[in-house]
């Protein structure tokens, strides 16, 4: 497993179109998956440390931020699923369930969406203001392979609140940490 961090946030890049089912076939686009104060992009997948040392409060987090915010959350599983039994449909399916995700979880089996956006591990976080730019892409918190201890700061949602208040994400943004998108040969 490789250990990456995300890129500097492109202040202001558009968000991209993507046309993905979710792992009930249902099909998403940019469009329906928006907030009227923001959208959130995670990038995740379910056999990734970093994403299961997280997971329980980043549920938590985006649902605070679709009720009190008005900021949707769409999970992208970009991983090939040939490679890990853990990131199959079944268990993204089984995943949201026991969680009780409050937004879809999609999978982009070609690759092509992650590639557009230049996702590069999991977790990989792009926040976007309503009018669709770019204003974050940074870590959930301090989490890595543990959950960090209560009471750090939670980069992620005061950073998508001051996007939900202002349209404007901070500009000191600490990069995500992650295991590498498992791309296909």
């Amino acid at each position: 497993m490789v250990s990456l961090t995300t890129p500097v946030c492109n202040f202001d890049a558009p968000a991209i179109d993507f046309e993905l089912p979710d792992a009930y076939k249902k099909m998403w686009n940019l469009e329906k998956a928006k907030g009227q104060n923001g959208t959130l992009i995670a990038f995740i997948c379910n056999h990734c440390p970093y994403i299961k040392a997280i997971l329980p409060r980043l549920v938590e987090d985006v649902r605070k931020l679709k009720d009190e915010y008005g900021v949707n959350t769409v999970a992208i599983m970009s991983n090939d699923q040939s490679l890990n039994e853990e990131d199959s449909t079944e268990n993204m399916i089984r995943i949201s369930e026991e969680m009780d995700f409050s937004f879809p979880y999609l999978i982009d089996e070609t690759q092509e969406i992650a590639k557009a956006y230049g996702a590069v591990c999991t977790p990989d976080f792009f926040g976007f203001s309503k009018d669709m730019t770019l204003q974050y892409r940074g870590r959930f918190d301090e989490s890595r392979k543990e959950t960090s201890p209560e009471g750090v700061r939670r980069d992620l949602l005061e950073a998508m609140q001051q996007i939900a208040k202002t349209g404007q994400g901070p500009l000191e943004q600490i990069p995500s940490m992650g295991c590498s998108i498992k791309w296909k040969n």
